[in-house]
């Protein structure tokens, strides 16, 4: 009995996240990333207010293909981030705590959030 490897836990690399887990997770980080898509925001207003050659350099930097990018990710964590805030003021209402409930509402987010970007990139 004493030579017996004892079992171990699941490791990451092997243990399936959760899609709650994920989203949870998601949640967290995109309200960081909004936070720092809110400086970047201030910083175009400050351009804005002092200088015409600021403003045009920030504006070559949002124009080009990275700017782009992170625009369009900061516009998909604004939705994500909402999409869940709205399933969670559901939440509060004590409702939704069931397994299939939480797992459809999960994909109802990820599925809004994806749409939503689309629609704006799309309107913009």
């Amino acid at each position: 009995m004493a030579n017996r490897p004892r079992p171990l836990s699941p490791h990451l690399t092997i243990y399936r996240w959760p899609l709650t887990m994920i989203l949870s997770i998601m949640h967290r980080v995109t309200g960081a990333a909004l936070s720092l898509g809110m400086i970047v925001f201030i910083l175009w207003l400050l351009t804005i207010a002092f200088s015409q050659n600021g403003y045009n350099f920030f504006l070559s930097i949002m124009e080009s293909r990275l700017g782009q990018l992170a625009l369009f990710l900061w516009s998909f964590a604004f939705f994500l981030h909402f999409c869940n805030g709205i399933r969670h003021l559901y939440w509060d209402t004590g409702r939704g705590f069931d397994k299939d409930k939480v797992e459809l509402s999960a994909r109802l987010v990820i599925f809004g959030s994806v749409i939503l970007t689309i629609f704006f990139w799309l309107v913009k």
